[in-house]
């Protein structure tokens, strides 16, 4: 299909533009196969060797990328080309409702050195704890972090940095990034919490996800947010709101109330909050109370507790089922679960399936679902995302 130009933001190719091009996949190339020689470059790509060779003189030079030797077979080591990666580069800060997590990343995606923290319910409190350990990490890490990135379960402006509400906190247009960027004088991006994760799974899950040009990953939290990749890109939409799904409908008596007050929307059905409400159900005329934490829900499940996988199992078949609105909706390839359910994976999988299929008309094919590759901490993931991906989408030489 020919993608239609778009004349109003459309720019002529002019040799400078394609040897961005060039640079950008050349980098790409090392950063998914590294170590990889300068001549397998040049067989993939089909350059040209000395294209090759010169633009990896200029990565090398921006300190991008290193040169290794590889393991002779008897003559001359050949070289080798990795990402460099030996020194901090991106701080990332993962705002939750409950915790916030604040990391700093080396330039291939790896979590170098973290903080975690309560999340104060005080707006400023709250911030005053963030550009502390964000300062102390870009103070320990001398000049080398080139920028912070921020996700939030909130609705985003992503070009202006505009956090429009965080609802379960009742923040109202809170200044997140403003404030980091006065603080530490470094460029801040931020994001809702399942976009970024979205684009971390993109650009640094697992090879299988890599692949997959079209997917919707859908976060499991005290609400439910979805990130839209389509062709490879992160779909914001108009005003960058795209993806709220955890409001749609899909039937009218759920265990609890969504942050909006109703009980016929997917959050209301299948969050951790509606897990939690199942299992204090299954055990009201019990000894010892429901209060516990969502993850000491999946825990007590792992462990064989029969009502905690029957809560958890309950909200697996409506995850199932808004996933089955988005697959007939937009026909992704895969859909991504992530949060802390995917913990429970071998007790919910069959249950997510089961639940797609009965919500799926027409024979309509159910794609492939399955559970987030970033591990433990996706949205943190996210959040170093936000910086790392511009070194990898836009290479510019100075």
């Amino acid at each position: 299909m020919v993608r239609r130009i778009n004349l109003k933001s459309a720019n002529v190719a002019r040799s400078s533009t394609i040897r961005d091009i060039n640079r950008q996949i050349i980098l790409n190339h090392i950063r998914e196969k590294s170590p990889i020689s300068r001549a397998e470059i040049a067989r993939i790509t089909e350059l040209q060797r000395s294209t090759v060779s010169l633009i990896v003189e200029e990565l090398k030079n921006i300190g991008l990328i290193n040169e290794i030797d590889g393991e002779s077979s008897g003559g001359r080591p050949p070289q080798l080309l990795t990402l460099r990666a030996a020194h901090a580069i991106a701080v990332g800060v993962d705002l939750g409702k409950k915790r916030t997590i604040v990391a700093i990343s080396d330039l291939a995606g790896r979590i170098l050195e973290q903080e975690e923290f309560p999340t104060d319910p005080d707006f400023d409190n709250s911030m005053a704890g963030i550009i502390d350990s964000v300062s102390g990490f870009v103070k320990k890490n001398s000049g080398s972090i080139e920028g912070i990135g921020v996700s939030v379960p909130a609705l985003v402006e992503p070009q202006s940095g505009k956090v429009l509400l965080i609802p379960h906190q009742n923040w109202h247009q809170p200044e997140i990034a403003e404030k980091l960027r006065i603080a530490t004088g470094l460029p801040v991006k931020i994001d809702n919490d399942a976009n970024a994760a979205a684009l971390a799974e993109l650009w640094f899950g697992l090879p299988e996800v890599r692949a997959v040009r079209d997917f919707i990953l859908v976060l499991i939290e005290n609400g439910i947010g979805t990130g839209i990749v389509f062709d490879g890109q992160l779909y914001r939409g108009k005003g960058g709101i795209a993806g709220e799904f955890g409001h749609m409908t899909i039937g009218n008596d759920a265990p609890i109330a969504c942050a909006a007050g109703k009980r016929d929307c997917w959050e209301a059905y299948a969050s951790e909050r509606s897990a939690l409400a199942r299992y204090a159900n299954l055990i009201k005329n019990q000894d010892g109370g429901s209060e516990i934490s969502f993850s000491e829900l999946v825990d007590i499940a792992l462990e064989g507790d029969e009502k905690a996988r029957a809560a958890l199992k309950q909200t697996a078949h409506y995850i199932g089922v808004g996933i089955a609105n988005l697959f007939q909706g937009l026909s992704p390839e895969v859909a991504i679960v992530t949060g802390t359910i995917v913990r429970a994976w071998s007790l919910i999988a069959d249950e997510i399936k089961t639940g797609a299929e009965s919500a799926t008309c027409q024979s309509y094919p159910v794609a492939k679902v399955i559970p987030s590759t970033l591990g433990a901490y996706p949205t943190l993931m996210g959040a170093l995302s936000l910086i790392l991906t511009d070194k990898f989408a836009s290479v510019s030489i100075t």
